[in-house]
């Protein structure tokens, strides 16, 4: 299943019924997991370690240096979980030393062609991410989040869980979980409904999370003003808990 005019080094462990394509080069201290497709083309370095049933298409570069002056040579690694599609030209690259060491994708997701995630990334499962997608070092996506075409996401950014970017967007504060946004710099443009109706949330937890929403960015309330008017719902609902405790943590501040 490994083409003969494939590289792969030595130390690189190879799981059970793993294809690699020609002219690909698998480096040192990579390790891939059982049922894995790497088609022609593809540069794996480590050390990086990638799980069952990724598939890996042409010219990607998976687990090289990251684009980060400080970068020193320093031993950090990228680790992707299962059942991945990564795409034509993708780049994803690994930690640093200035944050946890490691760059971490879930699984299930699927990156289309040329996205880039950058070095300490942290990417959930069942992210989409579509094409020319790039997100900025030290970024954290949250699971079932969607980023638009040639959405591009500044350092430091939180996405939260089930949020959506459409085509083009430019995001520079942090994304709260369930939230639609758009534009450049983006703003919030409503609920991501119809993912959470695909995703079986009840429509007494869609309203709820309606009124926290509403509560937020549509009443000219401080943030502790919303955090009082939407505390009943919160002790009800654990998704508006979550949502509310997303806006709390300290970040970059969210999109408003």
């Amino acid at each position: 299943m490994i083409d003969k005019l494939a590289f792969v080094h030595p130390s690189a462990k190879i799981g059970q019924n793993v294809t690699i394509g020609p002219w690909t080069y698998i480096g040192e201290n990579v390790e891939i997991g059982d049922d894995t497709w790497i088609s022609s083309h593809v540069v794996v370095k480590g050390p990086t370690v990638i799980g069952k049933g990724n598939r890996i298409f042409q010219f990607a570069s998976v687990g090289e240096e990251c684009q980060d002056k400080k970068y020193a040579g320093e031993q950090t690694r990228l680790i992707i979980g299962d059942n991945n599609i990564i795409r034509e030209s993708v780049t994803i690259h690994r930690g640093t030393t200035q944050d946890n060491h490691e760059t971490r994708i879930g699984s299930n997701c699927l990156f289309m062609a040329y996205v880039h995630i950058a070095h300490d990334c942290v990417v959930g499962n069942n992210v989409i991410m579509a094409n020319n997608a790039s997100i900025a070092g030290h970024v954290h996506v949250g699971d079932w989040v969607i980023l638009g075409g040639m959405t591009g996401v500044h350092q430091f950014v939180r996405i939260g869980n089930h949020a959506f970017t459409a085509g083009a967007s430019l995001i520079l504060q942090d994304v709260p979980p369930f939230v639609m946004a758009a534009g450049s710099p983006a703003a919030p443009r409503g609920l991501n409904l119809e993912g959470l109706k695909r995703r079986g949330f009840t429509k007494e937890s869609q309203r709820a999370i309606l009124n926290a929403y509403k509560a937020v960015f549509r009443k000219s309330l401080t943030i502790e003003e919303a955090n009082a008017e939407v505390s009943e719902l919160a002790d009800k609902d654990d998704n508006v808990k979550a949502f509310m405790e997303f806006i709390n943590q300290p970040g970059r501040g969210i999109i408003r």
